[in-house]
């Protein structure tokens, strides 16, 4: 162990000689410094530290501890299984409080357009980050127009029947995305599903009508069919008597023999 220099302190010691006299001496003694003591006492602490950090690393009991609660797997459904996403952006979406007279923001996530695999009907849903909270959804449908927000590129509005809050409520929306291109491309995108729902409704209304008429001519050759059986069965009616008279007449007047 290395110690460092230590000071240099005499010590006075007193006696008697064998006359009585006095004789004073001076011994050197050494003293230790704390700091040195210190610095003698680390190094021991430090081994002592290292070995039992060491045996505890070698030591393997192998014993094995089954946890208190066992969890199970649970599905967690959306709700969205049976759609494709047709868009899906980042924005923080808006709704205007007409008591209030202000917007007030309805949260900050992903809005996507949804179209479902069987029906081809398309909603708007947008979902709140880490809750994934919904904060609207709504179909969208024919007549419905999204426009940009006056005085803000990245932003937009629209009206909808919205149903996030779990009844249909009239709302006005407003989306904000992080770039002009994300705005004007839920802007495209919105429009174009709003027109192919009017081209289906037209294009249904039409089918409709064809069906319609279809019925209507159908049920009126039925009707001339059965009015047709009509009037032959009862000319049938008539002629019968009428022949069963010109039969008898036809009797009478043959000769007897």
């Amino acid at each position: 162990v290395f110690i460092r220099n230590w000071p240099i302190v005499s010590f006075i010691s007193t006696r008697y000689n064998s006359n009585h006299k006095i004789i004073t001496t001076s011994e050197p003694a050494r003293i230790s410094r704390p700091a040195d003591t210190m610095a003698t006492n680390e190094p021991e602490h430090e081994t002592r530290d290292a070995e039992e950090a060491g045996a505890n690393e070698d030591e393997d009991t192998g014993a094995q501890i089954a946890p208190i609660v066992r969890l199970e797997e649970v599905a967690i459904t959306t709700g969205e299984e049976d759609e494709d996403a047709v868009l899906d952006l980042k924005s923080k979406l808006y709704r205007f409080d007409k008591e209030a007279n202000q917007w007030k923001e309805r949260g900050a996530g992903t809005v996507k357009l949804l179209k479902h695999k069987d029906t081809g009907k398309i909603r708007l849903v947008m979902r709140q980050s880490k809750t994934l909270r919904i904060c609207a959804n709504h179909f969208v449908k024919p007549g419905m127009a999204v426009q940009e927000h006056v005085g803000n590129e990245k932003s937009c509005v629209w009206h909808a029947r919205d149903f996030a809050d779990g009844e249909l409520k009239d709302e006005l929306f407003c989306i904000r995305f992080a770039s002009i291109e994300n705005c004007k491309l839920f802007m495209q995108k919105f429009n174009e599903v709003a027109e192919s729902e009017v081209e289906k409704e037209e294009s249904k209304d039409a089918s409709e009508t064809a069906g319609l008429l279809e019925k209507l001519t159908v049920e009126e050759t039925k009707t001339e069919e059965k009015v047709k059986t009509e009037v032959e069965a009862e000319e049938k009616k008539k002629s019968e008597p009428e022949k069963a008279d010109e039969e008898k007449k036809t009797e009478e007047a043959a000769p007897s023999t």
